[in-house]
């Protein structure tokens, strides 16, 4: 692996990481209660003082996008989150929602150019950028984190493919930022044209799957591709190095993977919702979901950085299902759980009996003959969600490792 990092905090040991990144909490949360209306609001009666690990951390409400969609709402355009005013904020971003975005002060306020780092960009490098300007951050994301780390970027966005591959040809970029398989679409349309857009060495892509075959072949043509995984909110939060095992987390973001529908932190490997505390002075986001999935892969990447990898995106936690033209949410099997302390795991699965819906609750636990227990929990699950559905005990283990809560099995065809 190469010896080369973007900083030497890539390489700090994992306790001493830990401990900076709570020293400096506190004040944080302090910070954004003063200045920002909406957090003192949501973290009203929190003892801010006392989150110094992640212990203390967990008991505090996460704020998913649900959420802030609603609130925004409610008091637009920010909700109340933006610490201050605008003034000193360059641009407001508008993402699909309409959820309202400020863009953070600094020349690399997204923490891009440590991952473009890790795919190979370097200073000097021409980079094609085709991620989307309009509107959203997409393409403002990478451009940044390019720029500080010293490349020329061409705006490419989305569109015009033809002259987008003129312009490769042109400008000969040695590397592409943009979705995974647009890059494909550019070099199958210069094999078409019979130009040559063979510069491009490297990439960084995110917003899509990069799947295995479509690697190989990028690979194979001599590029080079890494993935990082962003969000509008929150900046870049992972990306890939040279080892190609999971995704690094990327220095100054504190991540905990919780059970879909709390603010409970799994056991490291287990699949749950990912959710991210940034240290964002212009829009703090504080144990905010990101509705995605994800796990901590054990160990550290064999390329020598040491903070924690995630095992990627692994689709969506929000799970409400509607049952009988009710809705059941995540949250409500999660009520169920806590009534129980002889219960950890459980999973709800929905399918058709004929002409109707069914559930059928399955939980893991010691005591899988306990028929008191099983008659238990089908009260409750009649009483959170007002439907009936049976209950099923299973074993510890028996459920699968893939963050579903409830799993919709019905045939839409």
């Amino acid at each position: 692996m190469s010896d080369e990092m973007f900083d030497a905090r890539e390489r700090v040991p994992p306790a001493q990481r830990e401990a900076e990144l709570f020293a400096k909490l506190p004040e944080f949360l302090a910070f954004a209660c003063s200045n920002a209306p909406g957090w003192a609001r949501h973290l009203a009666g929190q003892n801010l003082s006392t989150v110094t690990d992640r212990n203390a951390l967990a008991p505090l409400p996460v704020l998913r996008k649900a959420d802030l969609l609603r609130l925004q709402k409610a008091e637009p355009p920010f909700g109340g989150f933006l610490a201050g005013d605008l003034t000193g904020v360059e641009r407001v971003f508008m993402s699909p929602g309409p959820i309202w975005e400020p863009q953070a002060v600094g020349e690399d306020p997204w923490n891009g150019a440590r991952a473009l780092f890790a795919s190979g960009f370097r200073k000097g490098d021409v980079a094609f950028n085709a991620f989307s300007y309009h509107l959203t951050p997409g393409g403002f994301i990478l451009d940044h984190g390019a720029r500080a780390l010293g490349c020329t970027v061409f705006p490419a966005g989305v569109g015009n493919t033809d002259m987008q591959v003129e312009a490769i040809g042109v400008l000969r970029p040695s590397g592409f930022i943009g979705t995974p398989d647009y890059l494909k679409v550019l070099i199958d349309r210069a094999a078409e044209q019979g130009r040559d857009v063979s510069s491009i060495k490297r990439a960084l892509v995110s917003g899509g799957a990069l799947f295995p075959s479509l690697r190989e072949e990028y690979e194979g043509a001599g590029i080079s591709v890494g993935q990082c995984y962003a969000t509008a909110d929150l900046g870049v939060i992972a990306y890939e190095s040279e080892a190609r095992e999971g995704m690094i987390v990327n220095e100054d973001y504190i991540v905990e993977i919780v059970r879909p529908g709390t603010g409970d932190p799994v056991p490291e490997g287990e699949v749950g919702e990912l959710v991210v505390t940034c240290f964002n002075r212009t829009y703090p986001l504080i144990r905010f979901g990101t509705g995605d999935l994800s796990a901590v892969l054990p160990g550290q990447s064999a390329c020598g950085r040491t903070n924690s990898r995630l095992a990627g995106w692994m689709g969506r936690a929000d799970q409400r299902t509607k049952v009988k033209g009710m809705f059941v949410d995540p949250a409500q099997v999660a009520e169920i759980v806590e009534a129980y302390g002889e219960i950890e795991k459980v999973r709800l699965t929905v399918k058709r009996l004929g002409e109707s819906d069914d559930m059928m609750l399955s939980v893991e636990t010691t005591s899988t003959e306990d028929e008191n227990l099983r008659e238990r929990l089908a009260q409750s699950l009649r009483d959170v969600t007002k439907l009936r559905g049976t209950v099923m005990l299973v074993n510890p283990g028996a459920l699968p490792n893939d963050g579903k809560v409830i799993s919709d099995e019905r045939d839409y065809g």
